[in-house]
């Protein structure tokens, strides 16, 4: 039985990534080790995970993540009081497959898309 899923993005900068995750989206470290290349961040009962790729070319990274909330509007309120970039392409709105959604890009241009059923 499938329990959770925990994605694995790329990053280039693990600082940048940090601060990013933590700071403009809420998220907490996790885990008490340091693994060199690697990190791991939660928020809620999410875990996304991150490997550590210096040559990543941000402008041909293709890495997406689709996250499910409760509370879109607060989320999404919270992350401009924060002055979270939204994806320019990614405001908030109702899509035709019944989903309340929006985008931001991470500091590697990995697509974090953010969703809730209306």
């Amino acid at each position: 039985m499938l329990i959770d899923i925990n994605p694995k993005l790329p990053m280039r900068d693990k600082t940048e990534t940090r601060d990013f995750y933590i700071h403009k989206l809420g998220f907490q470290e996790f885990g008490s080790a340091d693994y060199a290349g690697y990190l791991m961040v939660q928020k809620d009962d999410l875990q996304i995970h991150f490997f550590e790729f210096k040559e990543l070319d941000p402008k041909e990274n293709y890495g997406q993540v689709y996250i499910r909330t409760d509370n879109i509007e607060e989320l999404y309120q919270s992350f401009l009081n924060k002055k979270t970039n939204i994806h320019p392409n990614g405001q908030l709105q109702i899509k035709p497959w019944g989903q309340k959604e929006f985008s931001v890009l991470d500091p590697d241009h990995n697509l974090l898309t953010f969703g809730q059923s209306i």
